[in-house]
């Protein structure tokens, strides 16, 4: 498995947070299956050139998310999806999340069907994963 993760030192958005949404979203479309391992801490800093501690961060925050697992001495892996927990507190961040994406719609003078329209074609992006879900839960 390769993780390729691209790093913007320029971005608002802190580096271990950039990483946390590669992974997540990696995870989310399926490039990340269950049981994959994660590049070590090191490994990955030395390839980004980042400070390891700021790949530690964003392996612990996945982890508190219930995304990876990290096993000593074996590394850090993708956690199984039937052992993840979504409880109010992270359905709540992703509604505020989707509050501020919309206000930014908005802002750029979109209108609904538009906003929709390109929901919708963002969503083909993690389709396969989606279905999965509906099998389960239908």
């Amino acid at each position: 498995m390769a993780l390729w993760m691209q790093i913007s030192s320029g971005s608002e958005t802190p580096i271990y947070q950039q990483l946390v949404e590669q992974i997540s979203g990696a995870i989310a479309r399926g490039e990340l299956r269950t049981g994959d391992k994660l590049p070590a801490v090191r490994a990955l800093a030395a390839e980004l050139v980042i400070n390891p501690n700021t790949v530690a961060r964003a392996y612990t925050l996945l982890e508190q998310s219930g995304l990876v697992t990290t096993k000593t001495g074996s590394g850090t892996f993708v956690s199984d999806p039937a052992l993840r927990h979504a409880d109010a507190a992270q359905i709540n961040a992703l509604a505020e999340r989707m509050d501020t994406l919309i206000s930014r719609a908005v802002n750029l003078g979109l209108d609904r069907s538009t906003l929709v329209a390109l929901f919708e074609k963002r969503l083909e992006k993690f389709a396969g994963t989606l279905d999965k879900g509906e099998a389960k839960n239908g």
